[in-house]
């Protein structure tokens, strides 16, 4: 079986994300382009490749216009394009598919300052940080101490 083309893996990458942050499932999708379930799902692993008037067609359901499938797209003529598209962090997509993860990321992206979103994200990972040194020093603890064996 023939491997997918690099750039329609990231095309469906940047797909699913962008229908996972609208709330549309797959079959609602296929519903409005008039395509099944299986077919969306097809083009967001780049199996499929998306044609030209169907990709302006799901750009005009997403209010996004085509060129947002393939910024940061790897170049055909660069050693980059032989490299996969990079996919979130399992814990990235566990977030996206809450509804509080879809929250916090609309909520992101309609912040248009820059300054402002790398407050956010160093505000987020400082907290992310002492969390997960908390954490660790809980589980130093475990196990210690009057009354533990």
């Amino acid at each position: 079986m023939k491997e997918p083309n690099q750039v329609d893996e990231y095309v469906g990458v940047r797909l699913r994300r962008l229908r996972r942050l609208t709330g549309y499932s797959q079959t609602k999708l296929g519903d409005l382009l008039g395509i099944t379930f299986q077919q969306i799902q097809k083009y967001e692993k780049g199996v499929n490749r998306i044609s030209a008037s169907r990709l302006q067609h799901i750009a005009r359901i997403f209010q996004v216009p085509v060129s947002h499938f393939f910024e940061g797209a790897p170049a055909a003529s660069t050693p980059a394009a032989d490299s996969a598209p990079e996919a979130p962090s399992p814990k990235v997509a566990d977030l996206l598919a809450t509804r509080d993860g879809v929250r916090l990321a609309k909520a992101f992206a309609s912040i248009r300052s820059l300054k402002t979103r790398r407050r956010i994200v160093a505000l987020t990972e400082a907290m992310g940080n002492a969390e997960e040194a908390s954490d660790s020093e809980q589980d130093a603890g475990a196990g210690t101490g009057p009354g533990r064996d």
